[in-house]
């Protein structure tokens, strides 16, 4: 199972992308968690994940989320922001599983 993990800044803008990236997942046969949390909640998440995805209005936190993230050996990427605020789930969950090596 493939744990995939999304930061936003309140943990609620992402609850939609969330459910669609399920849905494709589901479609595709993909065994995988999907989360999200508010922008303080993350770091100790990362060590639940595979990858972390950084909602496109938190980009400037990318920095200080690498260092974590490098600590508990997982990747790390800002959404696009075309495919965020599409909903794209299918876009977002083709670029975590790419960051993961699926």
């Amino acid at each position: 199972m493939k744990r995939i993990l999304l930061a936003c800044s309140s943990g609620m803008s992402t609850s939609l992308l969330v459910k669609k990236m399920e849905e494709e997942a589901k479609e595709k046969g993909v065994d995988v968690e999907i989360w999200a949390v508010a922008q303080d909640k993350a770091p100790s998440e990362m060590e639940k994940a595979d990858v972390l995805l950084i909602g496109p209005q938190m980009r400037f936190m990318k920095k200080k989320f690498s260092k974590r993230a490098e600590e508990v050996g997982i990747p790390l990427d800002v959404i696009d922001p075309v495919a965020y605020g599409r909903v794209d789930g299918k876009a977002v969950l083709n670029m975590a599983l790419e960051l993961i090596g699926e």
